[in-house]
């Protein structure tokens, strides 16, 4: 089974890391990364930054050039970065925004419909949101004006499951990641996600697994495999995940 891993931190204390929450995540190299997964048919994935790693690129771009093709990088910035550097991190790997609401991030949600409206039409990136969908009520009309977002970790919760299969039929995308995190059924809400949208999940390691109660374990794919049929499989393992990157 080939696998697209929407969703993977590198951690390089040769670049600017910053405490999070009291938080200060382990190294984690390419080549622990690589260790990790060895057992897995990796074929091209999407580098994330953590809360941890604020506003820097350099990581990320060093991280992009040693792994090579078939790999994007998803970055943060501030509201007021101007469009070249926008257009130079596109050019140099770089997909996507994310807005990391979990991690302290709520203030960034006044500016959410602008800025994504901003890196879309000029870069063709989309937005990535790292939040619990309990809080999505809040913002539904927003995610649903907007043209390309996804979110992180199943939305972490099953009280604002409703709410995300709502935006899933809208276009909304949804990253099968970090199963551990959130207070749902991780099968049961991803049969249901898939029944609305089959193109919307996108499977990824998390690793490695920053603060999750559990890591990342070769069980999660197993879980996936046991629940869905083949056809199903290579979606979310595989295609969706990279059609969804590769438009940018």
């Amino acid at each position: 089974m080939k696998i697209f891993d929407s969703h993977f931190h590198i951690i390089d204390y040769r670049y600017p890391i910053i405490e999070n929450q009291g938080y200060l995540p382990p190294n984690y190299l390419i080549k622990d990364y690589k260790k990790d997964t060895k057992k897995l048919d990796i074929v091209g994935g999407t580098v994330v930054s953590g809360s941890f790693q604020g506003f820097d690129q350099q990581y990320l771009i060093h991280t992009l050039n040693k792994l090579g093709k078939g790999f994007y990088g998803v970055t943060q910035l501030p509201i007021e970065v101007s469009d070249k550097k926008i257009l130079k991190l596109k050019s140099q790997g770089i997909t996507a925004v994310r807005f990391n609401i979990q991690r302290g991030g709520i203030e960034s949600l006044k500016n959410l419909r602008y800025f994504s409206e901003r890196i879309y039409e000029l870069a063709g990136w989309h937005t990535e949101l790292y939040l619990n969908t309990k809080t999505l009520s809040q913002i539904t009309d927003t995610l649903k004006a907007l043209p390309r977002v996804s979110i992180d970790h199943l939305g972490l919760s099953k009280e604002g499951l409703p709410t995300l299969l709502d935006l899933v039929d809208h276009g909304l995308h949804v990253k099968a990641t970090g199963f551990s995190r959130g207070n749902l059924d991780v099968v049961e809400t991803m049969k249901q996600i898939y029944m609305v949208n089959p193109e919307a999940l996108m499977f990824g390691t998390d690793l490695p697994s920053t603060r999750a109660p559990q890591p990342f374990s070769l069980n999660d794919v197993k879980k996936i495999q046991e629940a869905f049929d083949e056809e199903a499989c290579s979606k979310i393992f595989y295609q969706n995940a990279q059609h969804w990157y590769q438009k940018n």
